[in-house]
């Protein structure tokens, strides 16, 4: 809703083969968008792709930039969907197009860093953040209209479903974190009362 990610654009998932990234990656498949990912092995851009990655990216062994400079003529991506935070600031405002937009969900590299600002101006982007923690009742309720209207016609079609690694028991919730730092699950990681 916030990047207005649109029919026709370019769309760059970090950790694409995460829930947040295999969900990302099957609804904007849905609304006709060319999408990138970043994942850190051979076997998770392949997962990727299986849910419609068109360009997959290991960040690991390639400079992410490069790949997507080179993958659309120079131009970079339109929208970057973004849970590293520091330490991809700069490389994602590198990776965008003119009037491009970063949306920032997450820091799991970090949240201090230093950016030249000069790309922002030369190329008129945008930076945005979200949370749900900090919304009123209110805006949470909105969010949910627009999932409803805009989401959940494809989840209830079939189009767009939930990639679950694992389901395990609350008792085994620091399991679940282990499989969680490990970074070797594909999708989510559930905890079932």
């Amino acid at each position: 809703m916030m990047s207005r990610l649109s029919p026709g654009e370019t769309f760059l998932i970090h950790g694409g083969s995460s829930g947040i990234g295999t969900f990302a990656i099957q609804i904007a498949k849905h609304l006709g968008i060319r999408v990138f990912v970043t994942a850190g092995s051979e076997e998770k851009l392949e997962a990727c792709k299986k849910f419609g990655a068109d360009v997959g990216i290991n960040y690991k062994t390639e400079d992410f930039v490069a790949r997507i400079k080179e993958e659309t003529g120079g131009k970079g991506v339109d929208v970057i969907l973004d849970n590293v935070g520091a330490p991809y600031l700069q490389t994602n405002l590198n990776s965008l197009s003119i009037d491009g937009r970063l949306f920032i969900i997450g820091f799991m590299g970090g949240a201090v860093t230093e950016v030249n600002l000069s790309s922002l101006l030369a190329k008129r982007l945008t930076v945005q953040a979200a949370g749900l923690r900090n919304r009123s009742l209110e805006n949470k309720a909105e969010i949910v209209k627009e999932v409803e209207k805009h989401v959940w016609p494809s989840i209830a079609a079939g189009k767009v479903k939930p990639v679950v690694y694992k389901s395990l028991p609350l008792s085994e919730a620091a399991e679940g974190h282990r499989l969680m730092e490990s970074s070797v699950h594909i999708g989510k990681i559930l905890l079932i009362p």
